[in-house]
């Protein structure tokens, strides 16, 4: 084999081997925990197959309000060290009614507490069923958009649009996706994780 060959068969390896295995943190609630499923069917684990060269850390409680996962987040920074959070909070702030400026100011020091020990954040937008009036909706997805300008992070488009409409993705509660629609997640979310790993 020829000196230019090999070095075009190391520079091939070179590229097609990460140079760091990330460490990424969700911090979710029951979108992210596979509430009433096995976990590994859940979207977080899907990923973790799809991308087995990065380390996945499932740090979603099904039933958390965005103050549950700012009051979890420190100890969570200290055994993860993550070098990527994605932060999806917020739904259950909305359908307990809590005023959009809380859930403002709890996502804004998340990612503030994400940001300092050295981690990337994405946010995950979420939206409220309509039947919560068309202030209190506007107000809520609001909050996704300015967080993610006034923090200069990217926001990932809501991954339940598609998905809530269709029956045969949900399940009975009419809230929760089921396991056929974990795939869809996980696909969704995908580009948006490797993009941000590297960069």
């Amino acid at each position: 084999m020829t000196r230019s060959l090999w070095a075009f068969v190391l520079l091939s390896i070179f590229v097609a081997t990460p140079s760091h295995a990330a460490r990424v943190l969700i911090l979710g609630d029951s979108l992210g925990a596979s509430y009433g499923m096995a976990e590994q069917s859940g979207w977080v684990a899907l990923l973790q197959e799809n991308l087995p060269e990065h380390e996945f850390t499932n740090g979603s409680v099904s039933g958390e309000t965005t103050a549950g996962g700012l009051r979890r987040l420190p100890a969570l920074l200290d055994s993860v060290a993550p070098d990527l959070v994605v932060v999806e909070l917020g739904g259950n702030d909305g359908l307990r009614g809590f005023p959009p400026t809380q859930l403002e100011n709890n996502l804004t020091q998340i990612i503030t507490l994400a940001k300092k020990s050295g981690a990337k954040v994405l946010l995950s937008e979420i939206m409220v069923p309509p039947n919560y009036g068309p202030r209190y909706t506007q107000k809520f997805t609001q909050v996704y958009q300015d967080i993610s300008k006034a923090q200069d992070i990217v926001l990932i488009p809501f991954f339940m649009q598609d998905i809530a409409p269709n029956p045969e993705l949900m399940q009975r509660d009419g809230i929760h996706p089921n396991e056929k629609a974990q795939p869809k997640i996980a696909n969704w979310m995908r580009p948006w994780i490797e993009k941000a790993l590297t960069q």
